[in-house]
């Protein structure tokens, strides 16, 4: 079995990982992948061997928690979570504009001794109200030999508030009686933690926009239905029908559920109602519905209205169906982030380890003289080392690419098919049904003696699409089962410079293999039982949503619409997301190569005065996060 979990606090690319480790350390579990900005967890599991509350239990013993619940709300406790980080965030500022103007004599207390006695009560005040959650996490981790981006705040912020303390108090005969200058540095420790919180305020915000698809899709279910009974209408709650139920659904209104139409009209006719179908097939042009013909959830009657019997319900219609794909093909991994994910559970130890030598060298440099210098270098590489911009680099731009694709009516099952997609360098493509739309009312059994204009029809914009991939270097070839004669002239068509006629499903999965053998990376096109040995063969396999369930159940790939452009763009889109990856990685890695040094005081030691403070490191390690975030935003205006 396979399901989507929503995770509840995790905050940076380690704790996403650790969750993930603790997951695929499960008895029962056989693989579980992780998305921190989807906040989820795509496991597949034994139903047999252990339950969703057994892996509820284990990882709320690392300090993170399952919404497994019917009755609990993902979208609402991450409601309730930001209106309370938004909180503290306001009232860290409150407590960092205090210390500050005591600490820049701006408001004035008293004496220096007394001054600093009041900022520490301001950090601490800080620390147990706006920042305990860090220091609460932290320890989790430590009692399971962990550590995340919490490890590090505490860290930092401890050493500061801790180094302050003993200033404040023994300053002036351990550091001034021997003519060594000295500070207190609760403004730092108040600082770090508010810069952190508006960081985490301001990506949220963020994250919310990279999972605006999976919210509209969500959007086009129904809360209501009018039910029919006894003659009777009520509106009643969708989550209450059941299948059989008789179901009246007016002009303008959602479609609740799957189901068939029993009776229908509309002014233009009386037997029929007219429904908008264009987000979920793509198709313009409102479709007919009569006595017999099936709707789906989330469609919209635009002219007459009808009644229907539900047929499919809950998780089972096709509209949930969709949003489950999406949901699963967000929560999966490219292999690059698998890489990422590896370097996340080593990265808070290698800093930790950066962080204690860089406090040695300073004392190895000035001895006891340069203990603030240490202690302050220290604190801001424990600080500005944040793994969260490398964690996020890859999963934001994936997300964003997927959710892009769902509203082109793109759907992309998995992070590794978006990520192969740019790299089709042949595409094979079965003809009826992908390339051209039968006509179903015609008489078979003289077709021989008909225009092949009156077989079948080019779909609108296939032409153009193949014109597109071949101008991209793509080997088009297609396949079809139909004679010489109509399988030449459907390819002159479609533009297609190499066809085959008479093929047999083997013939279609030998020319894949082929392809394949002259190293070619091979997409696969079809919507029919005899694609399916050549679409599980193929690198990506695309399925036609109008297609049979087994094609679309092999495809990695499904169109939703007759628009065969949604190819080339699904490919431009995937060159965009890998190139959207690779720049996010670069620049977090580029930053902490750069700001490590700097925080370590590495120009200090070369004569240039100059050194990121933990208050400074704190805002920088905010930003990388947040650039990374809004960055991987940019693919969501790529193509129109």
């Amino acid at each position: 079995m396979k399901k989507t979990i929503p995770v509840i606090g995790m905050a940076c690319a380690s704790c996403s990982a650790n969750v993930e480790r603790k997951l695929n350390s499960l008895d029962g579990v056989q693989q579980a992948s992780v998305s921190l900005p989807g906040r989820s967890a795509l496991v597949e599991y034994d139903p047999a061997k252990i339950s969703l509350e057994d892996m509820k239990r284990a990882i709320n013993g690392i300090g993170y928690d399952l919404v497994i619940e019917a009755d609990r709300s993902a979208v609402e406790i991450e409601r309730r979570a930001y209106t309370l980080l938004k909180r503290k965030t306001v009232l860290s500022w409150l407590f960092a504009a205090l210390c500050m103007s005591l600490s820049m004599h701006w408001l004035r207390v008293g004496d220096t001794s007394l001054t600093n006695q009041v900022e520490l009560l301001l950090a601490l005040a800080n620390i147990i109200v706006c920042g305990w959650a860090f220091y609460r996490a932290a320890w989790r981790q430590l009692l399971h030999a962990t550590a995340n981006m919490d490890t590090l705040v505490c860290l930092s912020t401890a050493i500061t508030f801790l180094f302050s303390v003993f200033n404040t108090f023994w300053g002036e005969q351990t550091w001034g009686s021997k003519g060594i200058g000295w500070h207190t540095y609760f403004d730092a420790s108040i600082m770090i933690i508010t810069f952190v919180l508006t960081g985490r305020l301001l990506e949220e915000k963020a994250k919310d926009g990279t999972a605006s698809s999976i919210r509209q899709l969500m959007g086009m279910s129904p809360k209501t239905a009018h039910i029919v009974e006894d003659g009777q209408v009520r509106e009643v709650p969708v989550s209450t029908i059941e299948k059989g139920d008789v179901l009246e659904v007016r002009p303008g209104e959602k479609v609740p559920v799957d189901g068939e139409v029993i009776s229908a009209e509309s002014f233009m006719t009386a037997d029929a109602a007219y429904v908008d179908e264009s987000m979920i097939t793509g198709e313009p042009t409102p479709a007919e519905k009569k006595k017999g013909s099936k709707v789906l959830a989330g469609t919209i009657p635009s002219q007459g209205k009808f009644r229907m019997r539900a047929r499919e319900v809950g998780e089972n219609t096709a509209l949930a169906h969709i949003i489950q794909m999406v949901q699963q093909a967000q929560a999966s991994k490219a292999p690059v982030q698998r890489i990422v994910d590896k370097a996340a559970l080593v990265f808070v130890p290698v800093v930790g380890g950066i962080s204690v030598l860089t406090f040695a060298l300073w004392l190895l440099i000035g001895g006891t003289a340069m203990m603030p210098q240490a202690i302050l270098s220290a604190v801001a590489v424990l600080v500005v080392a944040c793994p969260c911009a490398m964690g996020l680099a890859t999963p934001t731009a994936l997300m964003v690419g997927i959710g892009r694709a769902a509203q082109d009516k793109v759907l992309i099952k998995d992070a590794t098919a978006l990520e192969r997609l740019r790299k089709v360098d042949a595409l094979v493509t079965d003809k009826t049904g992908t390339l051209t739309i039968p006509n179903q009312n015609v008489d078979f059994t003289k077709s021989d003696d008909l225009p092949l204009e009156e077989r079948e029809q080019l779909k609108p914009h296939a032409a153009e699409a193949m014109n597109q991939l071949q101008e991209w270097g793509i080997e088009v070839w297609m396949m079809s089962g139909d004679k010489d004669e109509a399988a030449h002239y459907w390819a002159q068509k479609a533009g297609i410079k190499h066809y085959k006629s008479r093929v047999m499903p083997t013939d279609k999965e030998e020319m894949v293999r082929k392809l394949q053998n002259e190293g070619k990376t091979v997409a696969m096109i079809g919507d029919g039982i005899n694609d399916t040995q050549a679409l599980a063969l193929a690198d990506v396999s695309i399925a036609i949503g109008r297609g049979t369930d087994v094609a679309m159940d092999v495809a990695q790939v499904t169109l939703m619409g007759d628009d065969l452009r949604a190819i080339p763009n699904a490919i431009e889109l995937s060159r965009q997301t890998v190139k959207m990856i690779w720049e996010n990685l670069f620049w977090a890695f580029i930053y902490n190569i750069v700001c490590i040094p700097l925080a370590a005081g590495a120009l200090r030691l070369l004569g240039i005065d100059f050194q990121i403070t933990p208050m400074w490191a704190s805002a920088l390690m905010a930003f990388s996060s947040l650039s990374v975030v809004l960055n991987s935003l940019r693919l969501k205006f790529v193509i129109r």
